[in-house]
């Protein structure tokens, strides 16, 4: 029991400074082997098969990103309800919400990866994906999605392991996932030439693995996070406040994928090395957004807690430090991006007219990120509220519905890279505004001054 309770993080005492760095750190680097799953995939098709094969992996980049940002939505929404009741001391209630979450997540996992196997081709064609590509990512989405349950599982897990201040082991997980997704490309690329698929296939046993390592955590626990088998059942009491919280937040992330979609359409519209070098530039927003994403996440736990606590200035000191460092690691890796762009697309990249296209969205992107954390952090502020739905309707409204309305007339008039790319800095400072002006009225409502 002691081992056990030994990494968890009282989030209510201490300096908010230390224990949000603390907590984040680990979850940086589990986020960063999170991305490796694709970022293997495109990385040794780029450098061992051809940039065909790099350009199929990467047509499904956004595809993958809507999907899987759903799941994880739905373990940031499990990791806020757990976290409310643990700041609460109502063991109860955590207990019923994990042992109900499973079943939710585990559910929506295998729906969507159904989803995936059946309109693979009908998705990617209306992306307008090149025909010389298509048949390789319809097959390496298809098996990718093997893996939607297990990823769906792992977050909830993720998502209950955070909550309780333990984000080390999922860390370990990930690492040894990671490490074994890397070496099964090696293989199936290398030593069945089999591209595509190959990745596919790694990625998809990886993300079995690391299921089972954080289901065997939870089975094995003797705190209040402990899973227990025959506790597994619907819970409606609990169930709704998992999906009010969870459902929007995934659709948050979806919605972000799918504005991207058009996106990539634009794409699409280029010449296929163009492509291609889009395909490796974007695997610096993976990296980018899911190290500044640890932050977001820590917001919503350290907010969750606290308002279980019914601690209002904590819950106000968190946000402003969780905005400090997300804003910082963002400036600070978009300047590393700007300055080392050519060496990161060679690490996805051999040829010099694939790199070339992709430095043209670097430049441009590179100190767009640090903007993103102010929507992106309060978003994450107002999760830890209990409020979600505010949130996904502006989400839609500012980088989903505005995005489509620059791509049908800012773009369709210039008709250029630049012109695509730069709707991504306007969204994001047009939806942080509002989504900061909707946290401080509802910060006022949940958390008012006679409260303290």
């Amino acid at each position: 029991m002691k081992q056990k309770e030994k990494k968890a993080m009282d989030m209510t005492q201490g300096s908010l400074w230390k224990n949000i760095f603390l907590f984040s750190m680990p979850l940086v680097l589990a986020q960063l082997l999170e991305v490796m799953f694709n970022l293997s995939d495109v990385a040794v098709v780029g450098q061992f098969a051809d940039y065909r094969a790099l350009g199929a992996v990467g047509s499904t980049t956004i595809l993958v990103t809507l999907f899987t940002g759903f799941l994880i939505g739905m373990g940031s929404g499990v990791n806020v309800q757990v976290a409310l009741g643990l700041g609460a001391k109502d063991d109860k209630t955590v207990e019923k919400t994990i042992h109900t979450a499973l079943l939710i997540c585990a559910a929506i996992g295998i729906v969507i990866g159904v989803f995936c196997i059946l309109f693979a081709r009908p998705m990617l064609q209306a992306l307008h994906t090149k025909s010389d590509l298509i048949d390789a990512a319809v097959l390496y989405l298809k098996i990718y999605a093997l893996g939607m349950p297990a990823m769906a599982v792992y977050n909830f897990g993720n998502g209950v392991l955070s909550a309780k201040g333990d984000t080390k082991s999922p860390l370990i997980y990930l690492a040894v996932a990671g490490v074994l997704n890397i070496i099964m490309n090696l293989i199936f690329v290398i030593g069945f030439h089999l591209a595509a698929a190959g990745v596919a296939i790694a990625s998809a046993i990886a993300q079995y693995v690391s299921m089972l390592l954080v289901m065997r955590n939870l089975l094995k626990r003797r705190d209040v996070c402990r899973l227990q088998i025959p506790k597994i059942k619907f819970h409606k009491d609990v169930a709704k406040g998992i999906l009010l919280m969870g459902i929007p937040t995934g659709m948050q992330n979806a919605i972000f994928a799918l504005a991207n979609l058009f996106v990539q359409r634009g794409v699409n519209y280029f010449y296929t090395i163009m492509v291609s070098g889009n395909a490796a530039a974007t695997n610096a927003d993976a990296i980018i957004f899911n190290v500044m994403s640890a932050f977001y996440t820590g917001c919503a736990s350290f907010m969750s807690q606290n308002r279980g606590a019914g601690n209002r200035e904590r819950m106000k000191k968190t946000y402003l430090v969780a905005l400090t460092y997300s804003f910082l690691i963002g400036l600070f890796l978009g300047a590393c991006l700007f300055f080392g762009g050519r060496y990161f697309l060679r690490a996805f990249a051999t040829d010099r007219a694939v790199i070339d296209a992709g430095m043209e969205r670097i430049k441009i992107m590179a100190f767009a990120y640090s903007i993103s954390a102010f929507m992106d952090c309060t978003i994450a502020a107002s999760r830890g509220l209990g409020k979600s739905i505010g949130p996904m309707i502006i989400v839609m409204l500012g980088s989903c519905v505005f995005r489509i309305i620059w791509v049908y007339t800012i773009f369709a008039h210039f008709h250029t890279i630049p012109s695509l790319y730069l709707l991504y800095p306007f969204s994001w400072t047009l939806t942080a505004i509002a989504e900061i002006v909707y946290f401080i009225v509802q910060f006022r409502k949940v958390m008012p001054k006679s409260r303290i």
